[in-house]
């Protein structure tokens, strides 16, 4: 079994792959399963209660980041909860 740290490096991965192929202008597809790929390992990370959402959206943030650069507007946080 995996352990934690390797189950967030790989999701970290994913969304790497992810934003630099919307970085490079990838056709929608290959965009499509990039993201559902991350999404779904994200959602299983979740469900499992193997990492809290806080974990993962500091991850998404951080890879974001690195691939695009910093945000252009900072927001503060919401009290309630989107459902997707």
């Amino acid at each position: 079994m995996r352990t934690k740290e390797e189950m967030l490096s790989a999701v970290e991965g994913m969304l790497k792959e992810a934003f630099l192929a919307k970085a490079e202008g990838a056709s929608q597809p290959r965009l499509a399963r990039a993201y559902g790929y991350a999404d779904g390992y994200l959602k299983a990370l979740l469900d499992a209660g193997l990492a809290t959402q806080k974990e993962l959206l500091a991850i998404v943030a951080d890879v974001r980041t690195a691939v695009s650069g910093p945000a252009t507007e900072t927001r503060e946080a919401s009290s309630t909860e989107v459902a997707a």
